[in-house]
């Protein structure tokens, strides 16, 4: 399985729990975080702390360790202008990817976003995997992430409307810990990525469907194979 991110603690904020649970499953579990992450705190993209890149990433490979993934792709897309790379190049990142590690399910973030970055790495995830003879893609879910989901306030359509949930009880705690790895990116209360926030979201999700903690899903399409005796 592979989780397609734009930024560093995207994969968190999205599923996190997820990850820790699949992980302790047994499942091989690949992250790919396409942005740097920092450059868009700066007025120029070239003042931005070289440090302060190297310092987050290296958080990431952090995080990817304690949730169990198998391993961590990173690149180095500008953070919040990923609108001024050619679609195709992005496109052409998850594309190799997918030819390498042949996933054969893909958690990436939901189309509705306020962030742009969500949104082109929604787009292009949707084009690198087209279900064409050969993809080794079956099914494609689509995460929310707090601080961009909610707040675009529905104006974008499709809005996300989850209807997959992963019972994350026994993994909520590993990914709040993933969360504070990410000094710099968590919150105080009440911003949406602070630990209360993020543990009320998880309860609320696990009331839905009655478990005690929950990541909810959008799942945009799904290949059912025969069996060889149908």
């Amino acid at each position: 399985m592979l989780i397609v991110a734009a930024h560093p603690d995207d994969e968190v904020l999205g599923c996190g729990g997820t990850i820790a649970r699949l992980s302790q499953e047994g499942h091989d579990l690949y992250i790919a975080i396409l942005g740097e992450g920092i450059t868009s705190r700066y007025q120029r993209q070239e003042e931005a702390d070289q440090a302060q890149i190297k310092a987050l990433h290296a958080r990431s490979r952090q995080v990817a360790e304690l949730l169990g993934a198998k391993d961590l792709f990173m690149y180095n897309l500008p953070d919040n202008r990923f609108d001024t790379v050619p679609l195709l190049e992005v496109i052409k990142i998850i594309e190799e990817l997918v030819d390498r590690l042949q996933p054969r399910a893909i958690y990436t973030h939901h189309g509705s976003d306020l962030n742009i970055d969500h949104v082109i790495v929604h787009r292009a995830v949707l084009t690198a995997t087209r279900p064409v003879a050969g993809c080794p893609v079956k099914e494609l879910c689509a995460f929310e992430v707090p601080s961009s989901t909610e707040w675009a306030f529905g104006q974008f359509q499709p809005v996300f409307r989850p209807n997959v949930f992963v019972d994350i009880s026994a993994t909520l705690e590993m990914k709040l810990q993933a969360m504070q790895l990410y000094e710099s990116e968590a919150q105080l209360f009440p911003h949406p990525r602070s630990a209360e926030a993020l543990r009320a979201i998880a309860l609320r999700w696990g009331s839905v469907v009655s478990v005690e903690a929950a990541e909810a899903f959008e799942l945009i399409r799904t290949i059912v194979a025969c069996s060889e005796n149908s």
